[in-house]
């Protein structure tokens, strides 16, 4: 009880709430505006964001992995229900339907999860996410978010097709500006300082934003906040949209061996079977809420070993501080109110920087690979024909049956499941001694 009365603790629970903040804002924005929701929806989307993000972090540090790792909003997810907002109205779907099966998909998907955690099945589930499919899932994650961002930056307006927007030169110059110096700032300010740098980015651009343009891009947030379930519209059934939501349900489990095994070394102690049981349980939990509310479902996130890598901040209690605190922003309507103001250049600008660094956890991926002809193919296929497919307007899929649309348009999560397969294959028939003795080696030199 003491140690709740530490400064140093209290600060390092307000750097926990500047990373969730980070992290969590521009989501429940970028989904507002890809749904084309009424002002009090997405007000109501970033408050249930803030309240829930909070509340999950806290349960997973006492009762689930009982580590400091961000539960949040899946990066998973959210690319692929923007991609799902962008091919929608080409298949002839209205985004009040694709969010009503989205609900249904998510929720089923929360249901499995937990199953998948109370049962133990998390174990088997492990060793199909092997080095091989992690860098694939990271490097296509990170292509489709950054070219989601990219867009942002450019002004074309979320949930809008290429063909009826144009880029907005001023916005792009501003928006770009603000990411070089993000970057710039990242590498060369003092660690005490460059732990903002997101942060810094967000507040200097949205400033500057407001002084040099007509805040055309920001939502007006006058009027009654609009607090209901299934923000994205109600529950419907279309098969397509729920096979895909339960693919993506499954596929999203990586995030937890991910951020799990990345501790592990920061912990200097291995998760037990027990943790993935416990936070995979909570996992599921909140991803059904996630399903109730209209919110991107959740997940724990791998980017927080880079911020126990930075700050040192290992202990629970300012973790738990942290997510305390963003509840209580949830909680204020005022401050949902502000938030719903963020340009969405801006926001498309810091969240692109921070997704770069995607790239570093793929590549350490790619490193435990031994690259042998065998191994090219198996990693060639799936990422040259997930990005491949990401190019590809939703026309060409039309001809393809409605059911499969919703996943074959979608190269993030097709790459990811043929990497899914061809790992399977590869570690059945083709493994090598020299693979082995590669990865041996890598792990023997602790990367």
């Amino acid at each position: 009880m003491k140690n709740l009365f530490k400064m140093e603790h209290w600060l390092a629970g307000l750097q926990w709430l500047f990373f969730l903040f980070t992290n969590t804002v521009v989501i429940p924005i970028t989904v507002g505006a890809a749904f084309q929701l009424p002002q009090g929806k997405t007000i109501s989307l970033i408050q249930f964001s803030f309240f829930f993000t909070g509340l999950a972090c806290i349960l997973q540090a006492l009762l689930g992995h009982k580590r400091s790792v961000m539960e949040g909003q899946s990066g998973l997810w959210w690319g692929v229900i923007l991609s799902l907002c962008y091919a929608a109205p080409s298949q002839g779907m209205s985004l009040t339907a694709l969010g009503g099966s989205l609900a249904v998909g998510i929720m089923i998907s929360g249901f499995i999860t937990m199953i998948i955690g109370l049962s133990g099945l998390s174990q088997h589930f492990s060793k199909l996410f092997n080095s091989g499919v992690m860098a694939v899932f990271m490097f296509l994650l990170g292509c489709r978010l950054n070219a989601i961002f990219l867009k942002g930056m450019l002004g074309i307006p979320f949930g809008v097709h290429s063909e009826t927007s144009h880029i907005d030169i001023p916005v792009f110059l501003l928006s770009s500006t603000v990411a070089a110096f993000i970057i710039i700032f990242s590498i060369k300010a003092s660690p005490a300082f460059s732990r903002y740098s997101l942060l810094i980015g967000i507040i200097g651009g949205w400033v500057l934003f407001g002084l040099l343009f007509d805040k055309k891009e920001a939502i007006d947030v006058a009027g009654i906040m609009d607090i209901e379930f299934f923000l994205l519209g109600a529950p419907s059934l279309d098969a397509g949209i729920i096979v895909t939501a339960v693919i993506a349900g499954l596929i999203n489990t990586s995030n937890t061996f991910g951020a799990l095994k990345g501790t592990d070394g920061i912990y200097k102690i291995i998760a037990t079977s027990k943790h993935y049981r416990n936070s995979f349980t909570i996992s599921g939990l909140f991803v059904m809420i996630a399903g109730l509310f209209g919110m991107v479902p959740y997940a724990p996130y791998v980017s927080s070993i880079g911020f126990l890598n930075q700050t040192k901040i290992l202990e629970r209690l300012p973790f738990v501080i942290g997510g305390g605190m963003f509840m209580l922003m949830g909680m204020i309507p005022a401050i949902s109110n502000l938030m719903a103001k963020l340009p969405l250049s801006i926001g498309s600008a810091v969240l692109l920087v921070a997704y770069l660094r995607l790239l570093h956890s793929s590549l350490q991926y790619f490193a435990q690979i031994h690259l042998n002809t065998a191994n090219i193919y198996r990693l060639a296929v799936p990422l040259f024909i997930g990005i491949i497919l990401m190019t590809f307007p939703s026309s060409y899929f039309e001809t393809v049956p409605s059911i499969l649309q919703p996943l074959l348009s979608n190269g993030l999560l097709v790459g990811i499941l043929l990497s899914l397969v061809l790992e399977n294959i590869h570690f059945k028939f083709l493994t090598t001694k020299k693979d082995q003795e590669h990865l041996n080696k890598y792990v023997q030199e602790g990367k």
